[in-house]
């Protein structure tokens, strides 16, 4: 199946009217988190797109419309193209951002190198689905099947007893951005067991979210399956963890993928 643009695609646009003076897409552009905005003209119809560049350029110029400095037309996509041919123009111009538009030419939504990123995420968590699927069946000769959901954060059975904080901070901006892969839970009766993700389910409960995206496993003969006491069933009774809020957050060290990225960058730094 082809994933198309309009899956990923964010629709509120920040934008800006091709009437706005150059010192109000500076005091828009500088309140966002953007290194550019799409300009439209009064109908809604994309007529550019201007970068903090071309800003800093004509800064000097505050009271000049945009519609004076910036060059007619931009690299677009529909929201029916193909997301891997999208990727193809955004990493060949070098773009951030890719401005969506329909067959009309209005401003339907925008298209992210973030975003890009969250669908290889998304797209490969799958598989980790399904290795855990054929490793279940192989370890209790039992057949399993997987599907994606969401599951209820209060009910999760964590399998492991401690996060790090600075992973931690990193999995809040995911959350904050939709950009975060789904967890990987076992269901099993009544027991919502947390396999893979507990950054994220814990980052998800300190944020006040009551659900999150999953894929989640059962097995296709409950009544056999209930019979059997699971590896991360015993790992969480060792541990005493009976909730999300029973994992323990390490705030004296790194994660060790930060903490190898940190090293590398001292290294270079150092010469």
């Amino acid at each position: 199946m082809t994933v198309r643009v309009r899956d990923y695609m964010v629709l509120e646009v920040e934008h800006l009217r091709e009437t706005a003076t150059i010192r109000e897409a500076i005091e828009r552009l500088t309140r966002s988190r953007h290194h550019g905005l799409p300009v439209t003209d009064p109908r809604g119809h994309l007529v550019g797109f201007v970068s903090a560049k071309e800003l800093l350029r004509h800064s000097a110029e505050g009271t000049t419309a945009l519609a004076k400095i910036i060059r007619p037309g931009t690299y677009t996509a529909y929201p029916d193209t193909a997301l891997d041919d999208a990727a193809r123009i955004m990493f060949r111009f070098g773009l951030r951002d890719l401005p969506i538009i329909d067959p009309d030419g209005r401003l339907s939504g925008i298209l992210s190198n973030l975003d890009i990123v969250r669908s290889h995420f998304e797209r490969a968590s799958p598989a980790k689905a399904d290795t855990l699927k054929r490793l279940l069946a192989d370890r209790y000769s039992l057949p399993f099947s997987f599907h994606r959901g969401l599951v209820p954060i209060d009910r999760l059975t964590p399998t492991q007893w401690k996060v790090f904080e600075d992973e931690l901070e990193g999995r809040r901006y995911e959350l904050e951005r939709g950009f975060a892969e789904p967890v990987l839970v076992l269901h099993k009766g009544d027991s919502w067991i947390l396999v893979d993700g507990h950054h994220r389910a814990l980052a998800a409960r300190e944020m006040g979210l009551a659900q999150l995206q999953a894929f989640v496993l059962t097995c296709d003969r409950p009544e056999q399956f209930a019979t059997v006491e699971t590896g991360f069933e015993r790992i969480a009774k060792q541990h005493h963890l009976g909730s999300v809020g029973d994992i323990e957050i390490d705030r004296s060290s790194h994660h060790p993928l930060i903490e190898v990225t940190t090293q590398l960058i001292r290294r270079f730094e150092g010469g």
